[in-house]
């Protein structure tokens, strides 16, 4: 079987997979949201914390509880870190530098998992599992806590009231993360993932020096690593190391546990407006670029460029043989175009071209499908942006099921929509102009630029991988890709649940004959063609000085 065969069937395969899981994953999530029953366990929780799951939130009591619960989780995070040295089952680890500790706590409560370290050489068992570990849960929860609450904006009328966000986070973790991540955990171990707490032990000699491996928790991370869109690994190869993910198998089900529940949410969201033909439409503008951008990277990656492309069957400098060009590619278009960020092969090795899409997978705001939760929500606002301007082409009001969208809601949608741009860009034009940010940089020229663009593309988004090629485990890079990680994630939230509690206020307006129908091909279209313009008007340029001009060049 050629590898071009081999990389579509295991793209169908994958897609077989998710279109199984999309109608019952929905339907539980819907029916989790809007159930007014509380399990034992979360009724504990409750108790723990003080928190009444039956107090109806308006949309600044929901922020002030994302806001708080994050602050608290990245003070808790960070101290964790800073107190390692000190803390049993450190495997004689050190603490975390405070530059470090910082990224790190805001790389993993932003659900962004950037690691500027190897965390093999640097993080124990306790702060593995007992901080990184809770973050990767209760950040994805986060996230579509505040997916849930923009559909009640849509779903409720002539009240400002989204729900409760600490019943919300409780239910997101103990209801869907926790049990689908002991169901992975078990197909990972079955399959060869690592899960133990093992100190570190001699594995043998090589080139006269000595190798050594330290054993962990490996499949229960990896399991909500992948479910919760994280993407931070217990190794510095991340998802490209066998002790993670240890054969074709565990790639395609690594890879199945990123997108199933962004693209269920689809049908959360159709069940809870009361159309699942809504949630259809946003399904198939996530499929149609997911597909596009998969085809684009296989297309690019197994092209022939030379002699040596030729013996590889394509690209294969930087990818795993027991994966090959299809299982890499697949994977690359998952983790960039999801907020997850972790990689089977390094990106950096990609084709010029190949590179350059990973990069805008993020850069389109990883709305393809997106984050658990981000995904969801960051989709909605690009159905705002192009129901408006279908407004503006035939003179009439704009309107998204049955809500008005005024002057005040695509303000909110504008904001968010900027956000993210400008910290990406103006990071970046801050960190190229820095003398020191050459001594980070692994290459000069057009693939340099994209070492660094790609650095902020990916904490602003909250993405979370690398280009490989440089030295982030700087002052300059920790704090400024933290502070990129913390603004892209929390500042378009505000945003959100401002359009939701705006949403919610209002009266219901009754379809007409003139009302644009959001669950046609036509908008479809219409809301592909939007996000990509978008994008394209937004970091095109910056894309034509790094992967554009590499690819262009090679």
């Amino acid at each position: 079987m050629s590898p071009v065969v081999a990389g579509v069937l295991q793209f169908a395969a994958l897609a077989v997979a998710l279109g199984l899981a999309y109608r019952p994953l929905g339907d539980y999530m819907a029916g989790v949201y809007s159930s007014d029953k509380h399990l034992r366990v979360e009724k504990w929780i409750y108790k723990a914390i003080g928190a009444d799951p039956t107090t109806e939130m308006r949309w600044p009591a929901y922020l002030r509880g994302v806001l708080a619960f994050s602050l608290v989780s990245v003070l808790f995070l960070y101290l964790m870190q800073r107190l390692q040295g000190s803390l049993p089952g450190s495997l004689g680890f050190v603490s975390i530098p405070a530059d470090q500790a910082f990224n790190t706590a805001a790389s993993f409560v932003a659900n962004t998992n950037w690691q500027s370290y190897s965390g093999e050489q640097t993080m124990g068992h306790v702060v593995q599992t007992g901080g990184l570990a809770v973050q990767n849960f209760v950040s994805a929860a986060v996230g579509i806590a505040v997916a849930v609450a923009l559909v009640r904006g849509f779903a409720r009328s002539r009240t400002g009231e989204l729900g409760n966000f600490w019943a919300d986070l409780v239910r997101g973790t103990v209801r869907i993360l926790l049990p689908i991540s002991v169901i992975g955990a078990i197909v990972l171990v079955a399959c060869g993932a690592i899960q133990n707490f093992s100190g570190i032990h001699g594995v043998g000699q090589f080139l006269g020096g000595s190798q050594q491996w330290n054993g962990g928790a490996v499949a229960s991370q990896e399991a909500i690593k992948e479910l919760g869109t994280n993407g931070g690994g217990y190794f510095n190869a991340n998802s490209a190391h066998p002790f993670e993910n240890p054969n074709g198998f565990t790639n395609l089900f690594e890879v199945f546990l990123i997108l199933v529940i962004p693209f269920a949410l689809t049908r959360t969201f159709g069940r809870m407006v009361g159309s699942v033909k809504q949630g259809y439409a946003i399904l198939a503008t996530m499929v149609t670029i997911w597909v596009g951008f998969t085809a684009l990277m296989m297309w690019t990656e197994f092209h022939h460029g030379g002699p040596a492309f030729d013996l590889a069957g394509g690209a294969m400098e930087g990818k795993e043989n027991r994966f090959g060009i299809g299982g890499s590619s697949i994977f690359a278009v998952a983790t960039t175009l999801t907020s997850t960020g972790a990689v089977d092969a390094f990106h950096s090795s990609l084709t010029g071209f190949g590179g350059g899409i990973t990069m805008l997978g993020m850069q389109l705001g990883e709305i393809a499908p997106g984050g658990t939760g981000s995904g969801l929500y960051g989709m909605l606002i690009m159905a705002i942006i192009a129901v408006f301007i279908a407004g503006l082409m035939v003179g009439r009001t704009p309107e998204y099921l049955g809500k008005k969208i005024g002057t005040r809601e695509i303000k909110f949608a504008a904001c968010y929509i900027l956000v993210t741009p400008a910290l990406v860009l103006i990071f970046t034009a801050i960190a190229m102009a820095m003398p020191s940010t050459l001594t980070s940089l692994t290459n000069s020229g057009a693939h340099g630029f994209s070492e660094v663009l790609y650095a902020y593309t990916s904490g602003a988004n909250n993405n979370g991988s690398a280009f490989a090629g440089l030295n982030a485990n700087t002052p300059w890079f920790n704090t400024s890709i933290g502070l990129a990680m913390l603004l892209g994630r929390f500042v378009p939230m505000v945003f959100v649940l401002a359009l939701a509690g705006s949403l919610a206020e209002q009266t219901p307006v009754p379809e007409t004959a003139g009302t644009l129908r959001t669950n046609k091909p036509l908008f479809t279209g219409l809301l592909v063609g939007t996000v990509m313009i978008v994008a394209g008007l937004t970091y095109f340029p910056a894309l034509a000085l790094g992967p554009l001009a590499e690819g262009l060049a090679s």
